[in-house]
C-alpha cells in the first residue's frame, strides 16, 4: 500500500490567525458545532495570485492540476536561519526542475513553528531564485517557513511573491514533517478551499510515497 505522510501543521486556537468559537455543545444540544475564525494565510496554506497581484487569479479559479501530482523533495537542511536560498543551491537539481514541476524544499524550519523566531528568522527564497524558478516554469513551490520571503521586509515580500505568482507558480507555505519522507520523489496534494475572491486558503497537504 502507498504510504501517506501528513505535511500539514495542526490548526488550533491560539495559532496566529486562528480562533475557535463554540457554537453548540453535546451537553447542551446533543451535538458539537464550532464557528471558525481563520486568517486566509494561517498554518499550512496556499497563496493565490490575487494575494499580491491586483488583477491576479482568485482562489476559486486556481488550477487544481497544479496542486496535485509528482513533486521533487530537495534537501536543504543545511540552510541556516535567515539564509537566502539561491539558484546555486538548486543548481544540482536543475535537470529535474522544468516546466510543470512541483518542488518541495526541506529545510527543517517547521521545527520552529511554535517558536518566536518562526516568522522573524526564517530562511527564505531570494529574488534571484524566484526569477530562476519562474524561468524554469515550475507549477508549484512548497516551503516549510510561513512565507517564501521575509514578512518583516515589505519590499522583499512583494518582489519575491510577485516574481513567483506572475509566473503562475502555486505557492504553498507552512509545510511540516518533510523530514518524515523517505523518498525524494512523491505525489504531493494540497487542495485549498474554493473561496470566491480568495487571496489564500489553508490546505491539507499530504505526500504519497509509492511502494517499491
Amino acid at each position: 500500500m502507498p504510504r501517506i505522510v501528513d505535511l500539514t501543521l495542526t490548526m488550533r486556537p491560539g495559532m496566529r490567525g486562528v480562533e475557535f468559537e463554540p457554537k453548540s455543545t453535546f451537553a447542551g444540544k446533543g451535538w458539537n458545532t464550532t464557528t471558525l475564525h481563520i486568517y486566509s494565510h494561517a498554518g499550512t496554506h496556499l497563496d493565490a495570485p490575487h494575494h499580491f497581484l491586483a488583477e491576479g487569479q482568485a482562489m476559486e479559479a486556481l488550477s487544481l492540476e497544479k496542486c496535485m501530482g509528482p513533486a521533487h523533495v530537495i534537501d536543504l537542511s543545511f540552510i541556516k536561519a535567515r539564509d537566502l536560498i539561491t539558484p546555486e543551491h538548486l543548481a544540482p537539481f536543475a535537470d529535474s526542475i522544468g516546466p510543470g514541476a512541483r518542488v518541495l524544499l526541506k529545510t527543517g524550519w517547521s521545527a520552529h513553528a511554535d517558536s518566536p523566531d518562526y516568522r522573524s528568522h526564517l530562511p527564505r527564497i531570494s529574488l534571484a531564485l524566484a526569477e530562476w524558478l519562474a524561468e524554469h516554469r515550475i507549477a508549484l513551490l512548497g516551503v516549510e517557513p510561513p512565507s517564501v520571503a521575509d514578512p518583516n521586509n515589505p519590499q522583499e515580500l512583494i518582489e519575491v511573491h510577485r516574481a513567483l505568482l506572475r509566473a503562475g507558480i502555486v505557492i504553498v507555505e507552512g509545510l511540516t514533517n518533510l523530514d518524515a519522507l523517505r523518498r525524494d520523489e512523491v505525489t504531493f496534494i494540497a487542495l485549498p478551499l474554493k473561496l470566491e475572491g480568495g487571496d489564500g486558503s489553508p490546505v491539507r497537504a499530504i505526500a504519497v510515497e509509492e511502494d517499491d
